[in-house]
């Protein structure tokens, strides 16, 4: 199975040969490559999977699926509902 998480972009910056950003996954950072979502700006949020951003998402479902995400963490039964 793959995962996709939610990010907010903090910083972009241009690393030859990609486009790179700075993006915080709930405080925690990681340098993502943002070459496939060339429209993703600063405070936007992004789909990451296996360090590439794969789309751009508004706030709101953002938040959305960061606190059901949250949520499955907290419940050990909670993967069984899927």
């Amino acid at each position: 199975m793959c995962l996709a998480i939610p990010g907010k972009i903090e910083s972009i910056e241009q690393q030859e040969p990609l486009k790179m950003a700075r993006v915080s996954f709930n405080g925690m950072i990681k340098e993502i490559c943002i070459e496939w979502v060339p429209e993703a700006k600063v405070g936007e949020y992004v789909i990451v999977h296996a360090g590439f951003a794969i789309s751009v998402l508004d706030e709101k479902e953002a938040l959305e699926n960061l606190e059901l995400i949250n949520e499955m963490a907290q419940s050990p039964d909670a993967y069984h509902k899927w």
